[in-house]
């Protein structure tokens, strides 16, 4: 008998409300299966671009959201059928494969994230992710998880089927709730992955044969944590309905919180290590009891010891058969390349069989997609190239003259160039983040030469002219390969955005010349200017540092390029021995008809007394165009500080 989603869902719990949100992030879904008509789906855009067929990637997405989505009275009953969803696919076909099955990288998984934040998501499932040595995600993917917990958004994460104490990510990271599988006996699946990091924010969850929709039609079923985790995110979803239908805010991490403290923490058998059932089993009966007024709220009251609770009564409410399959552990401990993250389905299925990794091609069927308004993009970064293949470098050096045919040395490519101008097209140029491409910036329609004169510019000012970073405002139209394989999203540059800058020289068209030396009190003061905006500068550039794609960051991003606006903040904060101290961007209460309005809010401390009261300085920008503007004054206030 396998385990049929409906029974899980306690009837006290209800459907859902199509207010709350939960993104797939996962492989193309078949939108057409019969299990979700009249689903409050929406597919967006992203650098995956493939339509559902019946191969790995889609089969799995397909799967995955049918578990939470599936309509009433069809052949999948899902746990939240009431609920919105964004399907995000991050996995698709090509080549893009390992030994380990499909993958994505951590930018494209952040990119994705930022993208259901943007769009409203209040979870979101991925049943994917990738080993690691450390729990800590690359710089990018740690922003995008920080992003979701500012904003109220929960991510619920596999913690992997590699059968081993190991860590997976993103589930470890330490903001994610991570889901462990577990059999019809209430014993973790030998797949499924444990760990230290898990003790604290990691659930086990039904995993074995869960039902799910296939491409083309049909339901199979399904093992394994990626199967297990929409369960829970699909309860939290109940819960999080409840809570809105009651009037109150979602407070998805009091949800996570609840889930890990009711947790049944003692084990089924004791032949299992307590660690390997992470924080505990879900227990569907803790979850009942959360639906009350009371509960509702996320206190402490329902912190129940369940310790002494027997697993026996979630397992007789969870429509699991009394004699299920119990798969073996899998064989062998697969490493995945650097920054991958795979589906974690893959080397898998309940850890009985290997999984057969295939991809999806672009002829599969689908429904009718739902064209997304183009994506705008206002990043800041190092502009860098690549040829896309060796056959694309090679025609480069042998065009080159024989002196200077190293395409790979910035002033030989430039050499070329400026005797070639042509050739800019040839390439593909990219923006760059800490040394990782994060855009393809491809000039389009009738002034695309001079774009790319542009950048041929900035490449020549980063090695020649001690150019930093550069601005390239735009919008996002596809995506194309780099040489190591690698996909990245083509912007489409907007020409009268595009700047380039060295902090220095920035800083000197703000405040002018220096003063002469002669005067010691005015050049004092002239430098702690410098350093004041300075210090702000390389804050946005380096700490604050993002992809450019939420509304947010491109407020950030903006504030940085419109330096003379902050020049003024900077200076009078600087004469007052100021130094900052917050940097919040959130979105304004008042804003244009059609505009997309956020308050920068800098908070600034006196390092010497900091009893004083914190000095704030408001500007707004609206980033509805692709190149945001400054709107209004700039407000100041003074806001007590906290004890």
């Amino acid at each position: 008998m396998k385990y049929d989603t409906k029974s899980e869902r306690n009837a006290s719990l209800g459907s859902g409300d199509s207010r709350i949100c939960i993104a797939i992030l996962d492989g193309p879904v078949d939108v057409t299966h019969p299990c979700f008509r009249g689903a409050k789906l929406e597919e967006l855009d992203t650098v995956t671009s493939c339509a559902a067929a019946d191969k790995q990637a889609s089969a799995h997405g397909t799967h995955v959201t049918s578990i939470i989505f599936g309509q009433p009275d069809t052949e999948i009953d899902g746990i939240a059928p009431s609920c919105s969803g964004l399907i995000i696919p991050i996995f698709s076909s090509e080549d893009k494969t390992s030994e380990s099955g499909l993958y994505c990288s951590q930018l494209d998984l952040a990119r994705a994230i930022l993208l259901a934040v943007e769009h409203g998501a209040h979870i979101i499932n991925i049943s994917a992710g990738q080993l690691s040595k450390t729990p800590e995600p690359s710089a990018i993917l740690a922003h995008a998880i920080e992003t979701c917990t500012t904003h109220n958004v929960l991510i619920v994460a596999a913690a992997g089927n590699d059968g081993c104490e190991c860590i997976h990510l993103p589930a470890a990271a330490s903001a994610v709730l991570a889901v462990g599988a577990m059999d019809g006996l209430g014993s973790p699946l030998p797949s499924s992955n444990w760990g230290q990091v898990y003790r604290n924010q990691g659930i086990l969850a039904p995993g074995v044969d869960i039902l799910g929709a296939k491409p083309g039609g049909g339901v199979t079923g399904k093992s394994g944590t990626s199967f297990a985790t929409p369960i829970v995110s699909g309860l939290i979803a109940l819960i999080a309905s409840l809570q809105i239908k009651q009037g109150r805010l979602p407070d998805l991490y009091g949800i996570r919180n609840a889930l890990l403290k009711t947790a049944i923490t003692r084990p089924v058998s004791d032949s299992w290590d307590r660690k390997r059932i992470l924080a505990g089993y879900l227990n569907l009966a803790g979850l009942t009891d959360l639906i009350n007024p009371q509960s509702l709220s996320m206190e402490s009251t329902y912190m129940n010891d369940t310790n002494d609770v027997a697993p026996v009564s979630l397992i007789q409410n969870s429509g699991f058969s009394n004699n299920p399959q119990t798969p073996t552990l899998s064989s062998g401990f697969i490493g995945v390349p650097n920054d991958q993250i795979r589906l974690s389905e893959c080397n898998c299925n309940g850890g009985a069989k290997k999984c057969e990794c295939g991809s999806c091609e672009s002829g599969g069927q689908s429904g009718e997609r739902k064209m997304q308004k183009p994506g705008i993009v206002y990043a800041l970064g190092k502009i860098g190239y690549d040829f896309g293949s060796e056959s694309r470098r090679d025609s480069f050096i042998q065009s080159m003259p024989a002196q200077q045919n190293n395409p790979y040395l910035a002033n030989d490519l430039l050499s070329h160039l400026k005797q070639n101008p042509y050739d800019a097209s040839s390439i593909i140029w990219t923006l760059s983040l800490d040394a990782t491409p994060i855009y393809a910036i491809h000039p389009a329609g009738p002034f695309a030469a001079t774009a790319y004169e542009r950048l041929r510019e900035f490449l020549d000012g980063q090695y020649n002219e001690g150019v930093e970073l550069v601005s390239i405002p735009g919008t996002i139209a596809g995506s194309v390969r780099l040489q190591s394989g690698q996909v990245l999203p083509i912007v489409i540059p907007e020409i009268r955005g595009m700047f380039s800058w060295a902090t220095e020289t920035l800083v000197q068209q703000s405040y002018g010349v220096k003063p002469d030396e002669s005067d010691k009190e005015k050049r004092e003061s002239y430098e702690r200017v410098i350093q004041g905006l300075t210090d702000y500068l390389n804050r946005v550039y380096y700490d604050l540092r993002n992809l450019g794609l939420t509304a947010e960051e491109r407020a950030v991003n903006f504030s940085a390029t419109n330096a003379f606006q902050v020049a003024d903040v900077i200076r009078r904060t600087t004469m007052e021995d100021l130094d900052l101290d917050t940097f919040l961007v959130k979105k304004s209460p008042i804003c244009r008809p059609e505009s997309d309005c956020y308050d920068v809010e800098l908070s600034f401390f006196n390092p010497n007394n900091i009893s004083i009261a914190n000095r704030v300085y408001r500007f707004t920008i609206d980033v509805s165009d692709v190149i945001p503007v400054s709107i209004g004054e700039t407000r100041t206030w003074t806001k007590r500080t906290r004890p």
